[in-house]
């Protein structure tokens, strides 16, 4: 096997606890008129780390009609849990104002996402608004979009026709005992290849898939899922269990590395390394050998990638995040809501990615490395 796997020792702890999303306090109003200057884009922005600011995500809803218990768990998201009031979420013409800055500012890929993101009423209309967008150069901007799949056979000719360009979809498992383990759910595991089917029929290709392995809840569907989905022209992604937020009880010995998934694979169906469609994406990618299809791992934990990441993240109540693993987030909305202009937006955006230094997987075997707080996946999006 080539790439970038190989061994690491990791030790870390830290508290587990949801981080509230907050409005802006009352009173404490917050003067941006110091940003209000012309800001020159012919340059390309980068971090304190040279990285640039391509991909975008934005997460248009906080809730999800899953519980998956690596990304909201029910005994942390249960009846009583309180989710964001509808004032508090960006309006769709929000974040459309919001999404041409970042475009200004070098982004070229919109991914929405969630919680779910087509329990978004009307979601239809904002991709329609997103896919006519156009870098400085002139080129579209790709708008994507990630599910649990569950709504997607309804859905996938709306999106399609509203100009959604590909769709990921997530699936832990073909049996029903695992995808309903894993899910934490009563959906069949019908409904969502029945949505993934829909996606490839009308186009929204290629689809990927999305497999969160971990170890003794779903590592024994990786073979199963291979098998399924060869010969298909979906891409099967594996993806290592992360420590994302504060409430999946998270630890090293359930992750299932990367490493050990394509020997799994490789046993039975042997696999080539291929290139990466473009600079800075998360999956390598690896061809089976008789030409029946591709499969991606994606090694957050075991290999990081974090030199490479040039992704964005725009969450439900408008903060802007520069990291998954992220505790605190750079508030739009309320400049976007007190009138601000697109320069001042602009050099506000521009000025937090330039003092980027994240690189959170990285680090995450040092102590120093572990926040004591992580804002939830479902605010920001996977």
């Amino acid at each position: 096997m080539t790439g970038r796997f190989h061994a690491l020792t990791y030790t870390m702890t830290e508290a587990f606890r949801i981080i509230p999303i907050a409005s802006e306090p009352a009173g404490n109003a917050r003067d941006y008129s110091g940003l209000d200057m012309p800001r020159d884009c012919s340059e390309p922005l980068g971090d304190a780390l040279q990285r640039p600011m391509r991909d975008l995500r934005v997460s248009i809803t906080d809730r999800c009609n899953l519980r998956c218990t690596y990304c909201m768990p029910r005994e942390a998201f249960d009846e009583n849990h309180s989710f964001l009031p509808r004032a508090d979420l960006l309006s769709f013409e929000e974040i459309e104002r919001l999404a041409r800055v970042f475009i200004q500012l070098g982004v070229q890929k919109i991914r929405l996402t969630g919680g779910e993101p087509l329990l978004r009423r009307g979601v239809e209309r904002l991709i329609e608004s997103l896919a006519k967008l156009h870098t400085p150069e002139g080129k579209p901007v790709e708008i994507a979009l990630t599910t649990n799949a569950v709504l997607l056979a309804k859905k996938a000719q709306s999106l399609k026709d509203a100009g959604l360009a590909r769709v990921t979809a997530s699936l832990d498992g073909l049996s029903e005992e695992t995808f309903r383990r894993m899910s934490d759910s009563d959906v069949s595991v019908k409904t969502v290849l029945d949505g993934i089917a829909a996606a490839q029929r009308v186009g929204l290709a290629p689809v990927k898939v999305n497999m969160v392995v971990k170890r003794g809840a779903n590592d024994h569907e990786i073979i199963p899922m291979a098998e399924h989905f060869r010969n298909s022209g979906v891409v099967l992604r594996f993806i290592e269990f992360m420590d994302v937020g504060c409430t999946n009880g998270w630890r090293m010995d359930d992750v299932v590395p990367a490493r050990e998934i394509l020997e799994q694979i490789n046993s039975r169906y042997p696999v080539r390394q291929v290139d990466p469609n473009y600079t800075g994406e998360v999956a390598e990618r690896w061809h089976y050998a008789d030409g029946s299809g591709e499969i991606g791992v994606i090694s957050s934990v075991t290999q990081a990638f974090c030199h490479e990441c040039t992704r964005a993240r725009l969450s439900t109540d408008g903060k802007l995040y520069t990291c998954l693993f992220a505790a605190t987030g750079t508030d739009l909305r309320d400049p976007l809501r007190r009138g601000a202009n697109d320069r001042i937006l602009a050099n506000l955006i521009a000025g937090r990615w330039e003092q980027r230094n994240d690189r959170y997987s990285q680090l995450r075997h040092a102590a120093t490395a572990a926040p004591g707080e992580k804002i939830e996946m479902s605010y920001i999006g996977g």
